[in-house]
């Protein structure tokens, strides 16, 4: 019970009292008087009341329950709620809001799949909150827009890639500045495999180290989503390109999207390969994505002043390398972010539009080999994971 008043009236102590309705029979307007007597006897008596309601108070009741009697918007999401394999991405309900001032919310079309999507499963990368939904690259359809906000308008067509994680959904909220339109050249699910990928070579050959036409590159994992269009950006520049892959099959693929070596390095070793190739010379860079297995040997295969742009890890972190490893060639080092390539808005619609803009001239050959529905996320990581897969891998909501 709480005290509500006090007070002395002919030599007596009054002691009110309200007794709470979950804790008490009685009606939620009565009171109970409690009376000491002089010779400390007690007293009790009932004492009814009726309440008033503050009108601002009573109107703040009524917009909440309002608000609260709208129904809840669910949708279906990939979740990981501990890091682990392929398994741990779970087919959920989750609730999904209203956008606010800044935000637009989408209904994806098409998502793509990245290997940085699977070191946030893994735990290499660790996410903001957890559980968490996984995915940084989708393409949708605007369909509410928050307060206040231009230059979007529902219906539009919007991809984004990078932040904020949590693209594995039928339905998402995004800043409103972190989506770049769509053209309609480009369909969505061509959009939706090149919007991550093709930015990340954009800022690979063109700002992180500028490929320019008599370079010799050397890129890894030639068949893969980023590696394939490494290398038809880098002959489109007039560079000789190698690439390394793991299979004939891949060998083939390499080299149709502008390989002028391929290296199965399953069969071959390939520092002694590239040493071939180049007649002892080296390579001006490597574009790296493996990691462990091909970091020492990557730096054995630059040039002097040659630059390793380590962008990757599929088979794990590299081992630690002292400064003085890079001493007996002046070797530059680089273990670049596409997000800090797209950190500015201005930044962010270059990168997407020069890549949208090489798709639609034909410069990059788009190749989506592989589609799952969303619900199969984890047969998708398993397959990217051992290497199944070539090209690009798309989910379909």
């Amino acid at each position: 019970m709480s005290l509500l008043k006090l007070g002395f009236y002919n030599q007596r102590f009054h002691l009110l009292r309200f007794i709470p309705l979950e804790s008490s029979n009685v009606s939620p307007s009565t009171f109970w008087v409690q009376t000491l007597t002089n010779n400390n006897t007690t007293n009790h008596s009932s004492l009814s009341y009726t309440p008033r309601i503050n009108p601002v108070i009573a109107k703040a009741q009524r917009t909440e329950a309002a608000a609260t009697a709208q129904p809840i918007k669910m949708v279906k999401a990939i979740r990981v709620h501990q890091h682990g394999g392929p398994q741990v991405l779970k087919w959920e309900d989750v609730e999904l809001g209203e956008p606010k001032e800044g935000e637009i919310r989408i209904k994806n079309k098409a998502i793509g799949l990245n290997f940085i999507d699977i070191y946030f499963r893994k735990g290499v990368y660790k996410a903001a909150t957890m559980p968490f939904t996984p995915g940084m690259e989708a393409v949708g359809e605007v369909t509410a827009v928050g307060p206040g906000l231009t230059g979007r308008k529902v219906g539009d067509i919007v991809a984004y890639a990078g932040n904020p994680i949590g693209s594995y959904a039928e339905e998402q909220i995004l800043p409103a500045d972190k989506a770049v339109p769509v053209p309609p050249s480009v369909d969505p699910i061509t959009a939706a495999s090149i919007m991550l990928k093709g930015m990340t070579a954009q800022f690979l050959v063109r700002r992180c180290f500028k490929v320019k036409s008599g370079h010799t590159v050397l890129v890894h994992a030639a068949a893969g989503g980023v590696g394939s269009l490494l290398c038809q950006w880098a002959n489109a520049l007039g560079a000789t390109v190698i690439g390394t892959v793991s299979t004939k099959e891949k060998a083939a693929q390499a080299k149709e999207d502008g390989c002028h070596h391929v290296i199965i390095y399953k069969e071959e070793d390939f520092v002694s390969r590239v040493n071939e190739i180049t007649s002892g010379k080296g390579v001006e860079v490597v574009y790296d994505s493996v990691g462990k297995d091909t970091f020492e040997g990557s730096l054995a295969c630059l040039k002097p002043r040659g630059y390793m742009v380590s962008f990757g890890q599929s088979s794990g972190t590299p081992d630690p390398v002292p400064l003085s490893a890079l001493a007996p060639k002046s070797l530059f080092l680089t273990r670049p972010s596409m997000m800090q390539y797209t950190s500015t808005r201005d930044e962010l619609l270059e990168t997407a539009g020069e890549v949208f803009a090489n798709v639609a001239s034909g410069i990059l050959q788009v190749r989506v080999n592989h589609k799952y529905p969303l619900s199969e996320a984890s047969q998708a990581h398993a397959d990217l994971e051992n290497r199944r897969t070539t090209g690009s891998i798309v989910l379909i909501p």
